[in-house]
Parts: structure tokens; sequence; C-alpha cells
């Protein structure tokens, strides 16, 4: 499927879907070395889960200062996901833009269900028009735990 482009411009700062400009680099150590929910995450797993997303770029001219990703069939269903924005770069409003071109998309706007998990953003996430599920008990999840090569810095190897 060829993939048309989007941007949004805002003073100096601009938000594309173009996957050529995401700056894999500023992406995987973020996510590796700050992100919460992805520590520890290998390169080759965030090359993955670019290359298998519609992605969104934050720019400060050419340079990447955040970054979002939509898991999306086009059709029904997003799974919004490794959303940031560098610490350097808060404070701007850039977190609360993003998700609205995220949410405004043309694959993703009108979609029936939306979800995204956080642990701290909650009101940065309602701005865009999501809450906390309304029937929990409806959803279920298979989770699987993080390969060793992620635990091997934060947990201790047992000896004999």
């Amino acid at each position: 499927m060829t993939e048309s482009v989007s941007e949004w411009r805002r003073d100096r700062w601009t938000i594309s879907t173009d996957p050529a400009r995401i700056d894999l680099e500023v992406v995987f150590d973020f996510l590796s070395e700050e992100a919460y929910w992805a520590q520890g995450r290998e390169r080759d797993v965030v090359e993955r889960s670019v290359a298998g997303s519609l992605v969104f770029g934050v720019y400060d001219g050419e340079r990447q200062i955040g970054f979002a990703r939509a898991v999306t069939d086009r059709a029904t269903f997003a799974w919004i996901c490794d959303v940031f924005v560098l610490p350097e770069a808060r404070g701007s409003g850039l977190g609360v833009w993003l998700m609205e071109c995220v949410v405004a998309h043309p694959h993703l706007k009108g979609l029936r269900r939306m979800l995204l998990a956080t642990r701290d953003a909650h009101d940065l996430y309602r701005k865009v028009g999501f809450s906390e599920l309304p029937e929990p008990s409806r959803f279920m999840v298979r989770q699987q735990p993080p390969p060793k090569t992620w635990m091997a810095t934060s947990v201790p190897r047992r000896t004999r």
C-alpha cells in the first residue's frame, strides 16, 4: 500500500507522517533509555515497530523532538503508543498538538475505537477525547514477560 504523507505546521514546528523523516536514533534512545514503558527495548524491536505503524514525527526544523505511532487496521481500531516529546521541548503544547494531529489523521479519524495506555498523562489525553475504559472488565490482555536481554540490566541473575 502506498502511503500518502500528512503534514501539519505550527510556528517553527512540523508534524509529519513521512516514515523517511523518522530519526530512529532519537526514537530508540528515548524509548530504550527514558520511557518507563519501554526501557531496555532492543533496537530491532523499535525498528520493526516503527516499520509496522503509522508514524508521527515532531520536528523543530529538521531535528526530531517528538514521536507517536498508531497500530491500526485503518477501518475500526487503532492502538496509540510510544508517544513522547523530548524533555527539552516540553511546555509548549507540543504533546497536545501531536495528539490532535493523530486523532485528526485521515486514516484514524472516525475509527470506532482508539486505545492507549498511560501511567501519568491522563490530563493530556483527555484534552483530545480519551477517557478511562467504560467497561474495563470487557478487555483482556495476553502479556509476555520482556525478553531476558531487557531484564539483564535491571534484574540480578541468580548464581548457584
